[in-house]
């Protein structure tokens, strides 16, 4: 199966928007790997991200490595 995104894709994100569970989203962690996931779950503590493509894996995080989330608004393909 092909990624869903590749190399030179155009995404358009709205960093201010509230993600909400299902949305497909851009995570950039404080270590600085930036990834587009489907939020699964997002608590106080944790978020919990399932991949786009079944070749990486699920992945969860403490918040306070995430540097940044925003909700995918656009994506050219």
């Amino acid at each position: 199966m092909m990624p869903l995104y590749r190399d030179g894709d155009v995404l358009i994100v709205e960093p201010g928007a509230q993600v909400r569970r299902g949305d497909r989203v851009v995570v950039k962690t404080k270590e600085g790997e930036v990834m587009a996931k489907v939020l699964a779950r997002q608590s106080a503590r944790t978020i919990d991200l399932l991949s786009l493509n079944p070749e990486h894996p699920n992945r969860s995080f403490d918040i306070a490595d995430v540097e940044w989330i925003a909700r995918i608004i656009w994506a050219s393909q």
